[in-house]
């Protein structure tokens, strides 16, 4: 499932140039019985099967050694689950500042209690649903931690004018244009044509928090009546 798209666009470049390093792991091989198994019924009944503690502490300590004996910064211990904190940039720039992640991807009905208690640091949803497994929920935070490592995007100036990002104050971004200037009767706005820096900064910002109040109020500051203002005329 991770060699996809690990092995592509950015994080495949990031990789390769060294800013990132990725591995999975089979938490079969940290079993002990001859079925290698990780996970049983759930205890009180049930549908669904659970995963096993043993396996995945196992796992997560061999990791955590590893990384002693390499003299470097203990893990912190991330839970895919639908159950952890909504995924958000801030979450994302909180733990970009970690030197090392290790992310459990949880299966079945779900994780034993016992481990997430012992093991993990924090647990992170990606929304308000359900996927089969952590693992494309995995695939989501690598990508999302991955843009913000120096170099690891064409230009410096791309992750601070993403939507969410700190340079737009945690608003959307606005429309974007690219040539022809006209596509199917529809002109790109004036202001992009101008080369007047200043006013084109402007206009960026205004869109930003135009389109932040239509789409995400949730996401967007008190309304002034110049802002209402600037709604209508649009």
């Amino acid at each position: 499932m991770f060699d996809g798209p690990f092995g592509a666009s950015i994080v495949s470049r990031a990789a390769r140039d060294g800013l990132v390093d990725i591995t999975t792991h089979q938490l079969r091989d940290y079993t002990k019985d001859r079925h290698r198994t990780v996970d049983d019924e759930p205890y009180g009944g049930g549908a669904g099967m659970v995963m096993k503690p043993a396996p995945l502490a196992d796992a997560v300590g061999d990791l955590k050694k590893q990384a002693a004996d390499a003299g470097e910064a203990e893990p912190h211990v991330i839970l895919m689950s639908p159950q952890g904190r909504r995924l958000d940039q801030a979450i994302i720039s909180h733990l970009s500042a970690h030197e090392s992640l290790i992310l459990v991807c949880g299966r079945y009905e779900g994780v034993d209690e016992r481990f997430i208690e012992a093991c993990v640091d924090v647990e992170i949803s990606i929304g308000d649903y359900v996927i089969s497994g952590g693992e494309p929920a995995a695939i989501v935070l690598v990508d999302a931690l991955t843009r913000l490592i120096p170099g690891a995007l064409g230009s410096e100036d791309s992750a601070p004018s993403d939507s969410f990002a700190p340079g737009l104050d945690g608003r959307l971004q606005g429309p974007v244009y690219t040539r022809p200037a006209e596509w199917d009767g529809r002109a790109v706005p004036e202001i992009l044509l101008s080369g007047d820096r200043a006013r084109l900064e402007q206009w960026r910002k205004e869109q930003s928090e135009t389109r932040t109040r239509q789409r995400r109020p949730d996401l967007a500051g008190p309304e002034t009546p110049e802002t209402r203002s600037k709604d209508r005329s649009e």
